[in-house]
């Protein structure tokens, strides 16, 4: 079932499991998403709130962030899981098996999930899909239009509860965005900027960063738009790894420093570069965060970011972003359908259009791409270098030197010639 956001596709999918386990006892599904964590407040939260009867026994119990099942009196099981511990749900069986935004799971592992619906206990085995449109190659999109699957559309009409408010949100957003989530298109980002980025690829299950790994943070400031704080680590390969973030919007500067320093407890951090905000690095300081000046040249810090993303000699990139980073998710930019996370700016930072409505590869379109700033300034403070004596700013990974006065384009004229400065005289 795909379609816009906000047209009853999650309720409808978990109103059938429903139905399914009352009406046959010890019957078993299993509801998923690519992380257990991302179901808990979306998925977990509709199937509490509006699938169960008021004061269903099986609904008591553990909390929705640590639960594992819930078991109907007549013996059926409804188990949540992800796809980031895949043993434990891979090692039984089901009747039914749903995965929630369906898009973020590759085909190889949405063929595994249906090798698991043999329990036998319902007279038909059924596996369920549902999600917002994305791209239109995408696998999910191909193969829904097979015989193998069977594709529901669903619109904003089936949804009685949805709201003028809702929808004037959704209308508000732009690009890509607006036409999957608000028209339910699957349309590709016209001018995509990091055009290697695969999701199946890049974005990797969580695990421990040994000990010896370098490790910084990188962070754009914000309040009306998300603050983010990135952590990196970099392995002995050079490859880097987004390991945790706080993206979020409508707090104080001292706030997000309380919890940066939190969160790192115990950790090396080697150093945090952050954007350019005397006042808000100062905060910083004070708080005891040190920051070092992020070099905001947009295109080479763009460059470096892409020559990371393509496949190195080993067939591997040398940038991955773990899919639990994110610390917490923002309920009010999740309501309003913007992104929550680093992950989900890839597909929609895109180059300024020009009038005729093509990319003008020169300068990223300002639009949600807090996450993928910071990203530019922890790649670019490793891999950007600049020869003062050349005037060149030159990139780790490419073989191209740009000419510099055109190229190290800060925000304003004021911070281009401070960063220069800043370079000239050797400042970090």
């Amino acid at each position: 079932m795909d379609g816009p956001a906000g047209t009853g596709k999650t309720r409808a999918i978990l109103t059938k499991i429903h139905l399914a386990l009352d009406k046959y006892p010890r019957s078993r599904a299993l509801i998923v998403r690519k992380t257990r964590s991302s179901m808990t407040e979306s998925v977990l939260v509709t199937y509490e709130s509006k699938v169960c009867p008021p004061m269903a026994p099986w609904v008591s119990g553990p909390s929705r962030q640590t639960r594992q099942a819930y078991h109907y009196p007549n013996g059926s099981e409804l188990i949540t899981g992800g796809l980031d511990n895949p043993d434990r749900i891979m090692s039984t069986e089901y009747d039914l098996i749903a995965a929630f935004e369906a898009t973020e799971l590759s085909e190889d592992e949405w063929e595994k999930l249906m090798t698991r619906l043999r329990n036998g206990v319902m007279p038909y085995q059924q596996g369920l899909a549902d999600c917002n449109p994305s791209f239109p190659s995408h696998w999910l999109n191909q193969r829904a239009k097979t015989p193998r699957m069977k594709r529901l559309v669903s619109r904003h009409t089936d949804n009685p509860s949805v709201t003028p408010v809702y929808l004037d949100r959704l209308s508000q957003l732009t690009g890509p965005r607006k036409e999957r989530l608000f028209h339910g298109k699957w349309v590709s980002a016209e001018g995509i900027i990091y055009e290697a980025y695969d999701r199946a690829i890049h974005a990797v299950q969580s695990f421990p960063i040994p000990p010896h790994w370098r490790r910084f943070r990188s962070i754009d400031f914000g309040f009306t738009n998300p603050f983010v704080c990135q952590w990196w680590a970099l392995d002995p390969d050079d490859r880097l790894y987004l390991y945790r973030e706080i993206y979020h919007t409508k707090r104080l500067v001292a706030d997000h420093a309380s919890r940066i320093l939190e969160l790192s407890a115990g950790e090396d951090i080697e150093f945090t570069v952050s954007d350019h905000d005397a006042e808000d690095r100062e905060t910083l300081h004070r708080a005891g965060i040190q920051t070092i000046a992020a070099n905001k040249a947009v295109l080479p810090g763009i460059e470096a970011v892409q020559a990371r993303l393509r496949p190195a000699g080993d067939g591997r990139p040398r940038l991955f972003v773990m899919l639990d980073a994110r610390v917490e998710v923002d309920t009010d930019l999740a309501e309003t359908k913007k992104p929550t996370d680093t992950i989900d700016e890839f597909d929609g930072y895109i180059w300024t259009p020009s009038k005729e409505g093509k990319a003008i590869k020169e300068e990223p379109l300002k639009i949600n791409d807090h996450g993928m700033d910071a990203m530019r300034y922890a790649v670019a403070h490793l891999d950007v270098g600049y020869d003062i004596s050349a005037r060149v700013i030159t990139t780790r990974y490419t073989d191209v030197a740009k000419p510099d006065r055109d190229q190290f384009d800060a925000d304003t004229a004021a911070e281009e010639r401070a960063a220069m400065l800043a370079f000239e005289h050797g400042d970090s």
